[in-house]
């Protein structure tokens, strides 16, 4: 192991957060039964919202940003993993009150650790990360409220997204009518070549509608947005019709009526995938290593180094990102 190791630390600097490149050293991380030489991590709007100041995400400063890390056991102090094993870990407190993913190497507790499924790489992994394993939790989530292909359609909101592009691909697979809802009009072949029935432009949608309810259109819906999409969401859902939320891009606020969730049976399901307890963690990552698994994670994906970190979440929190960027921790 190296004695010093390059992260981008996240510093609270005049009350903003802000991050940076810095060399450090094992004991500088936060302690763990479980050291990871990092192969890979992901880049999610969580990541963005704390690396940028965007958001007050970051609860203990100085932190080690990235709440996802996929790569190989250094060394273990728990029987359960031995130097030499591919694991990853997504979410708990990661990057926000633990150092986490975006350098060479992290530590962490042995009880946040998941073994690599089979089927998938470590960059695979997390060209998923939180971002799959959420879209992956909210499809379960539908599935537990029978959301089944042949009750209707399912629109996923800001589809271009992280989450977004991911949830295409999956419930595509699984025989649903996917209806891609975006802002992005260049987008739309983008879109279908994830498996896409239909595209929905945000434009052509009146979100600020008053009335409680409109046209009953969705079977099911994956909402990233928040805010008036998921109030609209809330208006234009089908009898029994199952709203996965996991995100508020667009807003944290949510102006509706009673009247979807009295008159229609509308059912608004939080997913927090970060908490996930690791019984339904593991079943979830197993799956997103066989029928979750997108065909097209190619698409989706791309590579950035740590220095390239600044501009990959500037640019997720300008709504500018596309897909999936994933970090390889080890290039210069």
């Amino acid at each position: 192991m190296k004695a010093t190791f390059r992260a981008f630390r996240i510093f609270d600097e005049n009350g903003k957060s802000q991050g940076r490149l810095v060399d450090l050293t094992l004991n500088d991380l936060d302690a763990g039964e479980v050291v990871i030489r990092v192969h890979h991590s992901g880049v999610n709007y969580k990541d963005a919202l704390a690396a940028t100041g965007a958001g007050k995400v970051i609860r203990r400063f100085p932190c080690v940003g990235g709440v996802d890390v996929a790569g190989i056991v250094e060394s273990s102090a728990d029987s359960r993993f031995n130097a030499g094993d591919s694991v990853l870990v997504t979410g708990y407190d990661m990057g926000v009150a633990h150092d986490g993913g975006f350098a060479e190497y992290a530590r962490v507790p042995a009880d946040w650790v998941v073994p690599l499924p089979i089927g998938l790489t470590l960059f695979e992994a997390m060209a998923l990360g939180t971002a799959g394993f959420t879209a992956a939790l909210a499809i379960h989530r539908l599935e537990q409220n029978d959301v089944t292909p042949d009750k209707g359609k399912v629109i996923v909101t800001g589809a271009t997204g992280g989450v977004g592009s991911l949830a295409v691909q999956m419930l595509a697979q699984l025989g649903y009518h996917v209806v891609a809802l975006t802002g992005k009009e260049s987008e739309q072949d983008y879109l279908k070549s994830l498996g896409a029935s239909e595209i929905l432009l945000r434009s052509s949608v009146d979100m600020q509608s008053t009335r409680p309810l409109e046209k009953a259109m969705w079977a099911g819906a994956l909402d990233g947005v928040g805010g008036d999409a998921l109030a609209w969401l809330t208006r234009t859902m089908q009898l029994e019709g199952a709203i996965a939320s996991y995100g508020n891009a667009g807003g944290a606020a949510l102006n509706t009526s009673v009247f979807p969730f009295i008159l229609r049976g509308v059912k608004l399901l939080g997913v927090d995938s970060a908490a996930t307890v690791m019984l339904l963690r593991k079943q979830l990552w197993g799956r997103l290593a066989s029928d979750l698994r997108p065909a097209g994670l190619d698409k989706i994906a791309h590579t950035i180094t740590l220095s390239e970190l600044p501009q990959a979440c500037e640019q997720l929190i300008a709504g500018k990102a596309h897909g999936r960027a994933v970090v390889d921790c080890a290039a210069k």
